[in-house]
């Protein structure tokens, strides 16, 4: 039983967190104009998309079963295996292996390849589950300073036994580009490995800027994820026959998983079909996105990115920001320090290929009010 002492440490924490406006609480999805999901391409709303997964699921009922184990024992099965060689044929990599989620790709990939005498390298900005994967590895881990090739290298240079090189190729909070080649010349200089994590560009960009720069066979492993612009669930580690097998042998996010059930992993090829079907999506994403950077924001993000960051410094007027455009039916999302660092706080800003016209104006409008 825990003790009051322990309760009173927890009731502590949170009630620090009330006082400073940063505490945590589930939240019904909002309604209202969407400025601040993943859904880029508006594939998870999408009712055509939603009637070609229907009818694979009328066709094969079957589908919808639970696995009922992990894929090394139950769950394996004819359509996981042919999504995998399916999603390798359409990114080209030798293979590709399925995870029910991109955090769970990313503590696999981290947590396995790199062991107790090596080093991995992070951007200072990756993903929270890569810094929990580095923790599980027992390797060493360095940061090096957001894009900063001049520092990568200084880190590189007094790197030791194995390395690897964490990055994100379009980084979620700041909505800007690794400098892919660059990286990649960076660790081929130093014999370093180098993982990428294309989650917020795939979809919006392609098949991600791995694919798009043809870095297939300079990047040892690629993540994508299928939450985010597919409107789907799961994620694929994109890698060579060799790596695959490491990791169905020592992964322990993969041995330990239960398997996703088979309509999962339908969704994902048929949500593949349905992009290539549909290029228009993509282009009506970066035409908003250049409207909205026409009217002159001050951001740091890239001019093709679908997150557009506006800094407004201070928690209590990004509170005020937020709630006037609550008040017109928008829906944004403020990241607030120490989520990010004090004096960066800033609207995360998510560009869509359904938002109008009318919608991005009145947004960028109401912004202006106020910086």
């Amino acid at each position: 039983m825990i003790s009051s002492n322990q309760l009173d440490h927890l009731q502590q924490s949170l009630d620090q967190r009330k006082e400073k406006g940063i505490f945590r609480s589930l939240q019904q999805k909002s309604e209202g104009i969407d400025f601040y999901s993943n859904d880029y391409l508006g594939l998870a709303q999408n009712k055509n998309l939603h009637q070609m997964i229907l009818k694979e699921i009328i066709d094969n009922p079957g589908l919808l079963a639970g696995s009922t184990g992990s894929r090394l024992i139950s769950g394996n099965s004819v359509v996981a295996a042919e999504t995998e060689e399916y999603i390798a044929g359409k990114h080209q990599y030798p293979s590709a292996l399925l995870f029910p989620s991109g955090y769970n790709a990313n503590l696999a990939l981290l947590s396995t390849l790199p062991g107790r005498l090596d080093t991995i390298i992070v951007d200072e900005q990756i993903h929270r589950s890569v810094h929990d994967a580095c923790m599980m590895s027992h390797a060493k881990k360095i940061k090096f300073k957001h894009n900063d090739l001049i520092n990568l290298e200084e880190k590189l240079q007094r790197t030791e036994g194995n390395c690897y090189i964490a990055i994100e190729s379009l980084y979620s909070m700041e909505g800007d580009f690794a400098p892919l080649q660059q990286i990649v010349e960076l660790a081929e200089k130093y014999a370093a490995n180098l993982l990428v994590d294309e989650a917020h560009a795939f979809g919006a960009l392609g098949y991600g800027l791995v694919s798009e720069n043809r870095l297939q066979k300079k990047v040892l492993a690629t993540v994508i994820t299928y939450g985010k612009a597919m409107g789907a669930h799961g994620a694929a580690i994109l890698t060579n026959e060799l790596i695959k097998d490491y990791l169905i042998n020592f992964a322990s996010p993969f041995i330990y998983t239960t398997a996703a059930q088979d309509v999962q992993w339908t969704s994902i090829k048929t949500g593949y079909d349905f992009l290539k079907a549909h290029p228009e999506l993509t282009e009506k994403l970066q035409n908003n996105i250049r409207l909205f950077r026409e009217k002159g924001l001050q951001t740091p993000s890239a001019e093709k990115s679908p997150v557009q960051a506006i800094i407004i410094p201070d928690n209590k007027k990004l509170k005020i920001v937020q709630q006037a455009l609550y008040k017109k039916g928008i829906i944004t999302y403020a990241v607030y320090s120490p989520t990010v660092k004090e004096g960066t706080e800033r609207l995360r800003i998510c560009l869509h290929s359904f938002n109008t016209e009318e919608e991005i104006l009145e947004l960028t409008r109401t912004i202006k009010e106020f910086i």
